[in-house]
Order: C-alpha cells, then sequence, then structure tokens
C-alpha cells in the first residue's frame, strides 16, 4: 500500500470518535469512523464492478464531505480519479468522455443522463453517511481489472492545467508525488492537529486536493467544505467552525475587502493564523487593507498542477509584498538561453524541478521539460534575498513594434487606482506596432462615468509606465471569462475583443 493510502486510513482509524470533516450545505460533521465506513462501502462497490489497479474513474461532482471519501477509496483499489469542474457543461462532458477510456463514471444527478448517452453500462446507487445518494456508472466497453493496493509509482490523480493560455494539458500525479507535496504544505505551513481549514476553492483543483485536504488529513486537523465561496457567510464561517487557516485566490481577497456584508460580519474575536494566496500577485494596498481589516497575514506563494503542489512561499516570519516567496522542497532556477541559474535580478523564464513535480505530461509534451527542469512558461526573477517574483507568461507577453511588454507590470501599475476593482491588460492586433497593449478593466461600483476613469488611466501610465508599455486602448467590462478557480482565460478575452468589442468599434 502507498504512504498516501496507509496514512489516510490509519487517519480515520485514529481519529474515529472525532469530528474531523464538516459539510457545510448539510451543517454536518462526519467523525472518523462515519467517514471510514463510507470509504469500505465505495471500496467494495467499486470492486464489484470490476474497478481496480490502474483503472480510472471520472468525476464530475460538487464540492462536498463526500469528495475526500471517494478520493480515498478510488486511491486504495490502485484506481485513478480524474475530477472535473462540477459545472462542466453536458456536451463538454460528452466530449471529454469520449476522447478517454472511463472504466467508472460518478456525476452529479442533473449529469447522470448525459454521462450514459452511447454507453453501455451497468449503475449501482449508494446510501453514504456523507451523501443521500451518489450513482456509480459502470462503462462496460472499458476492460476492468483486479484492485491492488497502490505503490508509490501508481497514478493517483490525473488533472487538467487550468488552459488559461491554451488547451488545457493532461497532468498524471502519482501517489509518491502528492505525497511530497503535501509534506511540503505541511512543514511551510505549520500545520497540526490543531489546524482547522475551511475549502472554498474548487475541489476538483490541486489547490484544494493537496494544498488543503491532502495536507491537512496527514497533519491530523480538520476541514470545513463549501459548497463554494460566498462573501456573506465566509466570516461567520470562519467563526463557527474555529478555523485557522484557508487557501484563496486574489480575487476572493478583492471581494471579501468589496463586500459590505463580509465586512459587517466580520468581528475581532474571529482570527485567522494565515491565509493562503496564490494564483497572481496582489497590489500593495490592497494586501495591507485586508490585512489592516481582518487582522490576519496573507502568505502569497506560486504552484501548479504540474507540480503537486506548491513551489514556493512566503516565510512567516519575514514575508516580502510583491513577491511569491522563497522555494520550498523545490529546485527553482531562471532559464536565460541555456543557462539554468538563481543570479539575482535576472529575468526568464521558471524552471522547477524536485520530488513532488512531474517529468512529464500524459500526452506528449517534450518542449516542457528540459534537462531533468520543468519549465513553467512563467517568466520571473530572484532577488538579492533569494525571494522570487513573477513578471507574467511567455505567452503573454505583448510585442509592440518589436518591444516586450510584461502585462503583469502594466496591470500592478494600473491597479493603483482607486476605481478599479481589476485590470487585465493584454495586446490587440495593430496593424502599424503589430500590437497594442489594451487595458480592460472592471471599475468599482460606485464609480463615475467611464470617459473620467479612461483618463485617469491614461495619466497613471504616463507617470509609471515607459511609452510603449502604455495602453492604446482601455475598455470596461462587469467581468471576465474565467476558469472554475477564478482566473482570467486570457486567450478568450482576446478572442471577445476581436470580435465583439473592438469590432464594433472598427
Amino acid at each position: 500500500m502507498s504512504k498516501v493510502t496507509l496514512k489516510l486510513t490509519q487517519q480515520l482509524k485514529q481519529a474515529s470518535t472525532q469530528r474531523i470533516i464538516k459539510d457545510e450545505e448539510q451543517d454536518k460533521w462526519f467523525t472518523g469512523a462515519e467517514l471510514a465506513a463510507d470509504v469500505d462501502q465505495l471500496v467494495d462497490q467499486l470492486r464489484g464492478l470490476n474497478i481496480g489497479h490502474g483503472d480510472v474513474v471520472f468525476v464530475c461532482l460538487p464540492n462536498a464531505a463526500l469528495y475526500p471519501v471517494l478520493t480515498q477509496a478510488i486511491w486504495e483499489i490502485g484506481a485513478v480519479m480524474n475530477p472535473v469542474a462540477a459545472k462542466t457543461p453536458a456536451a463538454e462532458l460528452q466530449e471529454e468522455l469520449a476522447a478517454h477510456d472511463y472504466a467508472a463514471i460518478i456525476v452529479s444527478e442533473p449529469l447522470v443522463s448525459a454521462a450514459l448517452v452511447g454507453r453501455d453500462t451497468r449503475q449501482a446507487t449508494l446510501t453514504l453517511n456523507t451523501a443521500a445518494q451518489v450513482t456509480v456508472i459502470r462503462d462496460l466497453q472499458v476492460p476492468g481489472h483486479v484492485a491492488a493496493t497502490p505503490t508509490e509509482e501508481d497514478l493517483a490523480l490525473i488533472l487538467h492545467t487550468s488552459g488559461t493560455t491554451g488547451k488545457p494539458k493532461r497532468v498524471g500525479l502519482t501517489h509518491k508525488l502528492i505525497l511530497h507535496g503535501a509534506q511540503h504544505d505541511i512543514a511551510s505551513h505549520r500545520l497540526t492537529a490543531a489546524d482547522t481549514t475551511l475549502i472554498t476553492m474548487p475541489m476538483f483543483h490541486i489547490n484544494a486536493q493537496v494544498v488543503s485536504v491532502l495536507s491537512t488529513r496527514l497533519s491530523g486537523g480538520k476541514i470545513v467544505i463549501t459548497p463554494k465561496f460566498s462573501a456573506s457567510h465566509f466570516w461567520q464561517q470562519v467563526q463557527a467552525n474555529h478555523v485557522t487557516w484557508t487557501s484563496v485566490v486574489p480575487t476572493i481577497i478583492n471581494i471579501l475587502l468589496l463586500n459590505e456584508q463580509a465586512r459587517t460580519a466580520y468581528t475581532d474575536e474571529t482570527r485567522l493564523r494565515f491565509v493562503r494566496c496564490s494564483s497572481f500577485s496582489l497590489p500593495l494596498e490592497k494586501l495591507t487593507a485586508f490585512e489592516d481589516m481582518y487582522h490576519t497575514r496573507i502568505l502569497e506563494g506560486y504552484g501548479m498542477t504540474e507540480t503537486a503542489s506548491q513551489c514556493t512561499l512566503n516565510p512567516f516570519d519575514a514575508p516580502k509584498i510583491g513577491s511569491v516567496g522563497q522555494p520550498v522542497g523545490t529546485d527553482v532556477a531562471i532559464v536565460v538561453g541555456d543557462d539554468f541559474s538563481r543570479v539575482a535580478n535576472r529575468s526568464g523564464e521558471i524552471a522547477v524541478r524536485g520530488d513532488h513535480v512531474i517529468q512529464a505530461y500524459l500526452d506528449p509534451h517534450p518542449e516542457s521539460f528540459k534537462d531533468g527542469w520543468f519549465l513553467t512558461g512563467d517568466l520571473g526573477y530572484f532577488d538579492d534575498d533569494g525571494y522570487l517574483y513573477i513578471n507574467g507568461r511567455k505567452k503573454d507577453i505583448i510585442s509592440v513594434g518589436g518591444e516586450k511588454v510584461a502585462p503583469a507590470h502594466v496591470e500592478d501599475k494600473l491597479s493603483k487606482l482607486d476605481f478599479v476593482k481589476e485590470v487585465t491588460v493584454i495586446g490587440t492586433p495593430d496593424e502599424l506596432y503589430g500590437e497594442v497593449v489594451t487595458a480592460v478593466v472592471i471599475p468599482r461600483p460606485d464609480s463615475e462615468e467611464p470617459a473620467k476613469l479612461e483618463t485617469a488611466i491614461y495619466t497613471q501610465a504616463q507617470k509609471t509606465l515607459a511609452p510603449y508599455e502604455q495602453p492604446k486602448r482601455v475598455l470596461f467590462v462587469n467581468d471576465y471569462p474565467r476558469n472554475a478557480t477564478g482566473k482570467v482565460l486570457r486567450p478568450k478575452l482576446r478572442q471577445q475583443l476581436e470580435e465583439e468589442w473592438l469590432g464594433e468599434g472598427a
């Protein structure tokens, strides 16, 4: 048995009478014994359906206490879990199911009929402590295997990259990789059995899967699972459940700063040890405003699906605002030409390697790996103290008449304007320069008319940016196209601009 599955089984036994996972939707805590009973029932059912070693189980479910027990059951029989976003449309679901062989399919009730189309199946319905009804669909056209205890090298998870710069890639994470990732998380976040984490991020994603759930379970802590983030309920959930930390993205920080119900619900008795934040850097003003308003610290970090968790994190005792921190259990280098180094103030592509980093995708993408390093596609540099800073993505770089513009740099300068709730900078086609810098802004609700805001943006750009970095177009929107974790889908936004807004103005 792999170390991960062994440790998870032991945790449930040791906490048999303790309430360790709460489902907020049901407003119910579950003991180790109740969770173990669900794992055993799921294992028996999967075995009975001839699902076992190496078989891939497709999962499309909302956040719930069922998620961690289903994950554990799949791993115990040596099978592989492939979770996707709960809100996946039926048509997209069917495309994914047709693209790969899934021995079993477990989806929410509204998607069951879509999952059955064109398949010869056998179904089993279970009633568990954590869920009133779970339907397991066995695709009889896919050969099954006998259950077997997994090894460290067996796949545990198949996840999809965020797809913010193109088509998502399939990432296979072994039992060994996720264990090492969780162990680094435990050490860097100083997690103990006294901690309780609140999960608001989607559980199909690496953030919730490893950073929150697995690291908390392996450190003996408690987990509170919400269906989704709610600004009006967030602080009540933290206080009522004695939550000590949570992992979020900058969008959630922004919402908690702006939402009146959130500000009203917070009391001085509500204290978190820290809020872990990743995905993209917070502007200085918003980070300090959050820490001052809610009396906690924000720890910014950097990670990705391919590393089964994080690569860097700001240390508790010496964080640097704007930085994603220092390497944690990871070798990190900056690539310039053929050189991999940590020379200070030298900008280039970020490369990583370590005991929690993949060495290949499930589908061929050899360009992403070199000499044992994973090439992240992110651009950054180290400062003199060894803190990593992110400049942006290689594919996001804007070429203005031969000059290279990093969107993150422009976004940082424009986000300092009070009326800017969010800003995303992309390159849009231009006959003369090839591309021009375009600022797509979500203004705060109480802002002035767009003409005045546009003038203020141009003025700020002239004061803080080089001429070629300054936006030549400014557009105001209510929101951006995003993935399930809140990241802006830049290719889709660029396409919308070209097809809709810029097309209309042409």
